[in-house]
């Protein structure tokens, strides 16, 4: 059992709105979390998991069921699977407003749910549920683990290198064969598992849809609309260009990156440290680990971007507050990291408070005035949680 420390902003939202749906990819941890607040909490619960089929035939009379249930937190667990719910639930919620009459469980972003975004304005809660991230792991669990595996919580608890690839393969072979096509994705499975390996091996670059639509047979609209329904559905993530306030030529492309190192690892036929310490990707999987880990435990109201110009300027990770950039981050898989002209132009163009500079497990230390040096663990743990 991990402690998710999702948990309280939960628990805080069920005191005050009638739904609170918790989404993220399959067996990220949503039902186990979803028990553990059933456990803790102050009135009668009832489990419903629609992908088991009797727990799906009481909900044949939805109404009739969920009526006589309105004194109970109702926990509702793969929500997508009967879409149909959602008018029903706001009908239910406006004849008796209060808090916690829902709990909701998915697999897809309400964009991919627009039902519930629509029917459920004004009453209903989002919290995404992320793999497991450095500082929700015990200290048994080394960061190289996390990193390899990645964070889904059978992963980091596998016992062997064998049922962690097992695990991850059926992990894989069920996305493609049933829950995307289950939340509405029109493709052939093998052309989505052909376009999901490109993507790892184009981790973390600049989107170029032409070039993967020539590789794929597909137009490009076709990919864009694939990456879109793939990123809805929690298996990648596009980070966007930073654009504001700047003279320079920027590049408008995003920069795609698979959403856990676990999968991002399987796709390539990477199986431990030793072999992605050899692999070229090695440079562009720790920079997706970071960002996958400053996604996970970020403060609210708090985004991020990266910058490039076509002059040579970049840098990895830009953080902003409304219109304001308050800081800056560059991964670099070396302890004692070396910075390119191309990344202090961008610090000068930026004009950051701070510009960090982010390692496996150096010290923590100014390099130059604004640009400090440190840990991942340091990072998050230390000063990412008192961004401004």
């Amino acid at each position: 059992m991990f402690t998710r420390r999702i948990i309280a902003d939960i628990k805080e939202s069920l005191t005050f709105f009638p739904v609170v749906s918790i989404i993220g990819p399959r067996q990220v941890g949503k039902t186990t979390l979803a028990k553990q607040i059933m456990q803790d909490y102050g009135k009668p619960c009832i489990y419903l998991d629609l992908e088991i089929q009797s727990d799906l035939y009481k909900l044949n009379d939805a109404e009739l069921f969920l009526s006589t249930h309105a004194d109970y937190l109702v926990v509702i667990d793969e929500v997508q699977l009967k879409k149909e719910l959602y008018p029903l639930l706001r009908g239910l919620v406006d004849q008796k407003r209060e808090p916690a009459r829902f709990l909701l469980l998915g697999s897809a972003s309400p964009e991919l749910l627009r039902h519930s975004s629509e029917t459920l304005a004004g009453r209903i809660a989002y919290h995404q549920l992320h793999p497991l991230d450095i500082m929700e792991v015990p200290e048994s669990v080394s960061q190289i683990d996390l990193w390899v595996k990645g964070g889904f919580p059978s992963m980091v608890t596998s016992s062997s290198k064998s049922l962690a690839q097992k695990w991850m393969d059926n992990f894989i072979s069920t996305y493609l064969n049933r829950d995307l096509l289950q939340l509405g994705l029109n493709a052939s499975p093998k052309v989505i598992r052909n376009l999901w390996t490109m993507m790892a091996h184009l981790n973390g670059q600049l989107l170029n849809t032409t070039t993967i639509a020539n590789s794929l047979g597909v137009t490009s609209p076709t990919v864009k609309r694939y990456i879109d329904f793939l990123e809805e559905a929690f298996l990648l993530k596009s980070l966007q260009p930073f654009h504001w306030n700047i003279s320079k030529r920027l590049v408008k492309s995003p920069k795609v990156y698979i959403t856990d190192t676990g999968i991002l690892h399987h796709l390539l036929g990477i199986a431990d440290f030793n072999s992605l310490t050899g692999n070229p990707i090695v440079g562009s999987s720790w920079e997706s680990f970071v960002l996958n880990q400053i996604i996970a435990t970020k403060p609210n109201g708090v985004d991020i971007c990266f910058y490039r110009t076509h002059q040579g300027a970049e840098v990895d990770i830009v953080f902003i507050k409304g219109l304001q950039v308050i800081a800056t981050a560059e991964t670099k898989f070396s302890n004692s990291p070396h910075l390119t002209k191309g990344n202090f132009v961008a610090f000068d163009d930026l004009n950051a408070p701070v510009n960090f500079v982010i390692t496996p497990s150096s010290d923590d230390y100014l390099i130059k005035e604004r640009v400090r040096v440190c840990s991942l663990k340091e990072f998050i743990g230390k000063y990412l949680p008192f961004f401004p």
